[in-house]
Formats: structure tokens, sequence, C-alpha cells
């Protein structure tokens, strides 16, 4: 097994598994894949559909594997199928038919068994009970020789049980009258759910009985991601992130917001700085995009009023932390502004405590999935959004013994701190920072009217951890022009950029958020690897 026993638990960001060897690896590999083989011979040949005397079961055409000819797409039967989260006691007594992961086998005497079988976030109990001229001893023989997680068809009549039943989200049971193999998973499966979905409280009451339990590490989670992804924490994570982002598109249409999509492949920095991926195009210099921010305000130029895009992101920051990703999804922003660049965070607000009433009102049964394995307390947020200013910010944290160099930046324990000062005075986890220095901000961010040396600008933190930033951009080429030039940027690659402005620019603003950080706060998830289906980082780029 590619993991550890409980009593060596793993740090936050780490694998909790020794390390294997590929040569190793590929051995397991082919030893899994030739038992497998065996197993679909032995089934293929017959053996579970012959009795003990050698004769042919007559109920044989109610079990067995599933020719790959037959799914094929070979034809259309016109049968209907039940969800698996639809099975309740309004339909005791009538035949249903499910699709799903064989989630647990568990064979009771040679004349009965039970299958929990899964699908997507939903259980139910399969019973398989040997019944004269419904289910043969060499029906529940076969039922007992699948593999966990190899996906099935079932199809019995709903039976309500007297009892309530642990372990399965559906309070009824399936008796089992036909049952398929569509596909055999290895017997020997890298990690199992039933591990990867333990929580820490599990791992605890173990360690005071003495109870080995395996403990699944972040690195094995992620090497081998298609399995991890089917616990119920990571199921419910994102069906969240789904919702974030519908939630985000939604309010944003409301608003007269048009969605855009700019180019991932440029010739320039879009945010200044070394923390780039450079590339080359057709032998030309390029990189990719660290954010459209360029063209966003470029499709305000364009006419367009109010901009938002949903997009891949990438630095290449050698950030080996809880909270960064070399590609992430963007949620950003762009706007026009009348009069004051609060209109924007008029906006920021207004969209972020409707997307949380959303999840709180909707959600209900992923957030549950998401605490019974990662428990975490509600995200605490106002109906009108706090603000502060920067130097309000630095005030409270020097007040409570934290000192700040004068324009410095917030490090994350500095977040964190006034984070929790917020909480404790202002009754809430989502906040918004407003008026920064100069110094902390992009070339782009327009200083402000009473003193250059802050700018027009603000950050928004959840739970002590930024994950807004937010500006009114500078529109005329001139400052523009002069403030790249400062921030050491080669004004020639951002040339079509600065130029859009010399046409008519109105003044405008806008803001950017990562999708994964905005998941990983509002569920107090410690590691944003746990937001991201296929997460990249400085050490990974598979799967």
């Amino acid at each position: 097994m590619s993991s550890e026993p409980a009593s060596a638990p793993a740090p936050a960001g780490e694998d909790g598994a020794g390390t294997i060897s590929k040569k190793q690896a590929k051995k397991e590999a082919k030893k899994a894949e030739k038992a497998a083989r065996q197993q679909e011979s032995a089934a293929t040949a017959g053996g579970a559909a012959q009795t003990d005397s050698g004769e042919s079961d007559p109920l044989a055409g109610s079990y067995g594997d599933i020719p790959v000819e037959e799914i094929q797409s070979k034809a259309v039967s016109g049968r209907e199928w039940t969800e698996v989260g639809d099975l309740e006691a309004g339909l005791a007594d009538r035949t249903v038919l499910i699709r799903g992961a064989a989630q647990v086998i568990r064979p009771v005497s040679k004349k009965m068994a039970f299958l929990v079988v899964r699908q997507s976030m939903s259980t139910v109990q399969c019973v398989v009970v040997v019944s004269k001229d419904l289910v043969s001893p060499q029906f529940v023989k076969f039922a007992t020789s699948l593999s966990k997680e190899s996906i099935v068809d079932v199809e019995g009549v709903v039976s309500v049980p007297k009892d309530p039943i642990k372990g399965t989200t559906q309070q009824v049971e399936v008796q089992v009258r036909k049952l398929y193999c569509v596909n055999r998973a290895i017997p020997n499966l890298p990690i199992n759910i039933e591990d990867a979905a333990r929580s820490e409280t599990e791992f605890e009451k173990a360690e005071l009985t003495g109870e080995q339990l395996v403990r699944v590490g972040q690195d094995t989670r992620l090497n081998y991601r298609a399995l991890d992804l089917r616990t119920p924490a990571n199921q419910a994570t994102f069906r969240i992130q789904c919702q974030v982002e519908h939630i985000f598109r939604e309010f944003l249409l409301s608003k007269e917001f048009v969605g855009i999509h700019t180019p991932k492949l440029i010739s320039g920095s879009s945010e200044g700085g070394a923390a780039v991926f450079k590339l080359d195009y057709k032998g030309q210099p390029a990189c990719l995009a660290q954010s459209p921010q360029l063209y966003k305000q470029m499709a305000i130029c364009g006419g367009f009023g109010r901009v938002f895009e949903v997009g891949s992101v990438f630095r290449a920051e050698d950030s080996y932390t809880h909270r960064h990703l070399c590609e992430f999804v963007g949620l950003d922003v762009e706007m026009e502004i009348k009069e004051h660049y609060f209109e924007v965070c008029d906006i920021v607000d207004s969209l972020f405590v409707a997307m949380f009433d959303h999840l709180h009102k909707n959600c209900k049964k992923e957030l549950d999935a998401i605490n019974r394995q990662y428990p975490f307390e509600p995200l605490k947020y106002l109906q009108k959004t706090l603000r502060l200013t920067y130097d309000e910010g630095i005030q409270m944290l020097k007040e409570a013994g934290t000192e700040i160099e004068p324009m410095g930046d917030l490090n994350t324990e500095a977040e964190k701190k006034l984070g929790r000062l917020v909480r404790q005075k202002y009754d809430t986890d989502f906040y918004i920072l407003y008026r920064y220095p100069l110094a902390l901000r992009p070339f782009y961010t327009m200083p402000c009217h009473d003193n250059p040396a802050y700018t027009n600008s603000f950050d928004v933190f959840i739970r002590g951890e930024e994950i807004i930033s937010g500006a009114q951009r500078i529109h005329t080429p001139e400052l523009l022009t002069k403030r790249a030039e400062a921030c050491g940027i080669d004004v020639k690659t951002i040339s079509t950029y600065i130029d859009s402005f010399r046409y008519g620019a109105p003044p405008h603003g806008g803001f950017g958020v990562g999708l994964e950080r905005v998941v990983m706060l509002f569920c107090a998830l410690n590691n944003i690897r746990k937001t991201s289906l296929f997460p990249r980082d400085p050490q990974r780029l598979v799967p």
C-alpha cells in the first residue's frame, strides 16, 4: 500500500506515504493487471454460472460481466434509469435500474451478500439473497467475486428496512434481481476510498484504541486523483466550486456585465516581475499570461463598459505554500467608474454576500459532507461588508503588539493575526482593506489624489487570508508609461496596451480572485490543492 498507518500522521501539504520507485510501481501494476485478467477470464468462462455439480445455472442470464461490444453504443434499449440519490421510501416495491461503483462488497454466507453502490455523492445498500427462481447461489458467488470500485448495473425492488441503515446516504435497500458488471476495477487498488475519506477524528479515536488505520497522504491522493476524487468530501468540494463560478457569472450578468475571453499567450509580462512562464512563440519570445489584466482594460477601452472573465492564470513563482499554485482559475472583473473606485468595492461586497448566502442556502448537503471529513466553522460575514483602510489595519496590529514597517506589506502571519483581530472586534471573517501604499501595487494602479504614496486600491480577506486584489486603474497613457518604467517593465512589450488609452479611455477599475482560494477559505480547508481538480504547483505537472 502506498500509505502510512495512523500512528505516523503526515504533515500538512506532505505525503504520508513512503516513496515507491517507478520500477516497483510498474511491477505492482503488472501483477494487478494479471490478477484482473484471470478474474475476468474465470467469469467469462462461466465459472460463476456453474452449480456445484457442474450443471449450468438457469439464472445465469441475470448476472455476469457485460461484453465490451454490448456497451459500444450498440443500441438504445429505452430502459428507465433511476439516480441513486432519488431512491427513497416513496419508491417502495417498485423495480428500479441503477448504475454505480461497487464501494463495499460484504459476503454474509453462500446464500447472501451485501453491496453498497455509489453514484456521485449518494450510496445505497443492495441485498443479494438466494430466492427461488430469482437469485441462485451462483448469483451470490458472482456478486462476491466483484472487485471494489467496479462499475455495476443493478436491477431490483426497493424495500424499506425497519432499522436505519448505517453507512449509506439512502435509507432504503434494493433487493437485487439482476446484477451486471460493466467494467471491473483491478483487485488491488492503490488507495481505498474508505481510507481516503477518513476524518482526523477517526484517526484520533483509532490511536486511543490501538487500531491501525491507513492514512492516505496528499501526494498519494494526487498521484491517484481519479480515485481520490470519489470521496464524499471531494465530490462536495468541486460541486461547491461549480456553484461559486455559477453565482459569479449569474450575479455579474444581472448587473449588465459582459463575459469575455482573453489570450493566454502574450508577448510581455501582464503583472510585471519575473514570475512568468517563458516560451518560444514561432521564433518570438512570449509568456503565459499572469492575469487577463491588460486585455480586460482594453475591453473597457473598446466600449464594453463592464466585463468579466473566468479563465486560467499562470504564475511561475516558486511558492511552496498551502495557498499558492502555478496555474489556477481566475475570476476577473473590470468596469467603468463614474466617480469613485468604491463603486468597484460595492460590486465585490454585493457579489460575495450573494455568493455566501447562496452556498449556505443551497449547498447544505455538500457543506455537511466536507464538514464530516474536515470539520470547520461556518464563515461569518456581514450583509454590508466591513471596510478598513490599510493604515487602520496596521494600527490594529500595532496596538496588538505586531510592528509593520512603514508602507510595508503584510506577511502571512500578519494577515492571519489581523483576521483574528477583525473577527474579535467586528464579528466577521470577511472584510475589505483599502488604500494600499503605491510600492505594494502593480504599475497600472491609480495613485490617491491626496497622497501619491498611496493608491486607490483594495484587498479582500477571508479568515485572515487575502483572496482578492483590486483597484482603480491608470487610464492616461503618460502616467501609465511613467509607472511602467518605474516598475522596470519594458514599455515596448506593452505598447499596444498603452496605445489603447490614447484613443479616449473612461476611468475604470476592477479586481481578480482565485476560484480555488475562495472555496478553500470558505470551507476552511488547509490546502489549496484540495480545491484544485488537478493541481499544478512548482513540483507537480501530472496527472
